[in-house]
């Protein structure tokens, strides 16, 4: 959920200074401590991510339904789906440490196809599925890709490049006879007995998801089984803990991608250890998303800021607000910034509704910051403390050194979830991690005098994605020789708008 935000835009610190400092802030060292209490992490080295999320106890009925079909997988299904599928790939040659490729937008069959990959102690490597051909290519060169799950018409394709590739109908209910799917079918037709099971280890890689990290091109983000865990025990599990009302009964919209760090940490993986119901969208759309939370009484829903810019609208504009969405409890927001306007705008149509924010990255498998308001606190803007166990500095990016609370720096973040290294890239492994482990993020925060953070102001992007033809927006510098740097945008419009430069720049100068 991390910002492009450069380190090396200019910004002004704080006016404003701490010389008591709190407990959480080490002045002698600049690391500043999580607040939250510590939490304790299996210490069995060969416990791997499968056998720990389904060793959890819930009372959770329905794991996932299909938004578009009804379709559904009670829990009690779950499992065994996993086996079968686990020993349908064994028999189609999958081993321990081989590369599978999800090319797959959400769906049912991600999480069961990701666990029994997985599950034989092999690899999973996930990937947009409108990813170009040169992407494709790129990333199944990079990481060895073996096999892979796909659409039908992507099948070719990956073939061509060496990959024995298998088609996977959108719906399990869908789409049954139709021929291309017979090989999926036969994965999980249950008639291959019992995979083997492979000694797994905590540190052996679990995913290879893929990152432009602080800079440069993309780069493939090596997480290991425990990097897995950590992410279930102080990201997903731990928020679940803050609250009073049980998991197992909550009900969350999953449109973030599951093959993006975000929607994997949570629909994947994390989700399913708590027992909570989630109903997937295979894209986002504002008039279809109110009528899913509240038919099927949808009380959670992450999302980013451009999806939340939509739900605002949508709900502004819907003419039976008072009967829709009454089950809604929270929305929470990650992957950027969100403007101040967008948050009050959202009090004023959902205000039964908590929002929080969130900060993570795929280099620190999504574990980072997280919201939490209480009676006494409120502090929306913020993208809120540090997890438990977790560790941070924040860098003056000109000095190098560690700056108190209060002024905005470069973040550095140390603890269990931070990713093993870059695939095949030595140098930017050691660029992002020295060697006392801090993975330098790119993002400019602060801490305020409350343990809270706060990434730095995105003014332009919040200005530009306010537009009602833009859909996304991202600010760059580039470098000026009068004026030293100047600010660039990159805007994404709306389907059939026909906005142009001097229509955004005018709106900019308006604000």
């Amino acid at each position: 959920m991390a910002t492009s935000l450069s380190s090396h835009i200019s910004l002004q610190t704080s006016e404003s200074k701490i010389s008591d400092f709190p407990d959480w802030y080490s002045p002698e060292t600049g690391i500043y401590s999580s607040k939250h209490p510590s939490i304790f992490l299996p210490t069995d080295p060969f416990l791997d991510i499968v056998s720990f999320v389904f060793s959890h106890k819930h009372d959770g009925v329905t794991a996932l339904i299909d938004s578009s079909s009804g379709y559904s997988i009670p829990y009690s299904k779950l499992l065994p789906l996993i086996q079968s599928m686990a020993s349908g790939l064994h028999h189609l040659g999958v081993s321990q440490g081989d590369v599978v490729l999800l090319l797959l937008p959400n769906s049912s069959h991600f999480p069961i196809i990701f666990f029994s990959v997985l599950y034989l102690g092999a690899i999973v490597s996930a990937m947009n599925p409108l990813s170009s051909t040169f992407e494709i290519k790129k990333q199944v060169s990079d990481c060895s890709v073996r096999f892979a799950f796909t659409s039908l018409e992507k099948i070719d394709q990956l073939n061509n490049l060496g990959v024995h590739a298998i088609g996977v109908p959108q719906n399990i209910d869908f789409d049954s006879e139709n021929i291309g799917f017979s090989p999926f079918h036969e994965l999980n037709g249950g008639r291959f007995g019992k995979a083997p099971r492979p000694v797994i280890r905590q540190q052996d890689t679990a995913v290879i998801m893929y990152s432009s990290g602080t800079t440069g091109v993309s780069k493939g983000v090596v997480l290991t089984h425990g990097n897995l865990i950590a992410t279930v025990e102080l990201f997903v599990k731990f928020e679940a803990s803050q609250y009073e009302y049980s998991s197992s009964k909550n009900v969350y919209l999953a449109v973030v991608p599951m093959f993006h760090i975000y929607g994997l940490s949570l629909f994947v993986v994390g989700l399913l250890s708590l027992g909570s119901t989630i109903v997937l969208m295979r894209r986002f759309d504002g008039n279809e998303a109110v009528k899913l939370i509240d038919y099927y009484g949808v009380t959670h829903f992450p999302l980013v800021p451009p999806i939340l810019t939509t739900l605002v609208m949508t709900a502004k504009g819907a003419t039976n607000t008072e009967n829709s969405f009454k089950s809604l409890k929270q929305v929470s927001c990650g992957a950027a910034p969100t403007s101040r306007k967008i948050i009050e705008d959202f009090f004023q149509v959902l205000p039964h509704v908590d929002f929080i924010q969130g900060y993570g990255m795929t280099e620190t498998s999504a574990v980072g910051t997280r919201g939490f308001n209480t009676q006494q606190c409120h502090k929306y803007c913020s993208i809120g403390l540090l997890a438990p166990n977790m560790q941070a500095k924040v860098m003056d990016w000109n000095s190098g050194s560690p700056l108190p609370p209060e002024y905005y720096g470069e973040l550095w973040l140390k603890g269990p979830a931070i990713m093993q290294r870059y695939l095949n890239n030595d140098v930017a492994t050691k660029m992002a991690i020295d060697k006392d482990g801090w993975l330098r993020t790119g993002d400019i925060v602060c801490f305020d005098e409350d343990g809270y953070l706060y990434i730095a102001p995105a003014d332009l992007e919040a200005i530009l994605i306010s537009h009602p033809h833009i859909l996304d927006a991202a600010v760059i510098g580039e470098m000026d020789e009068v004026y030293g740097e100047i600010p660039v945008a990159f805007v994404v419009t709306r389907h059939g708008s026909t906005l142009n430069q001097e229509d955004v720049m005018g709106f900019v100068a308006m604000q």
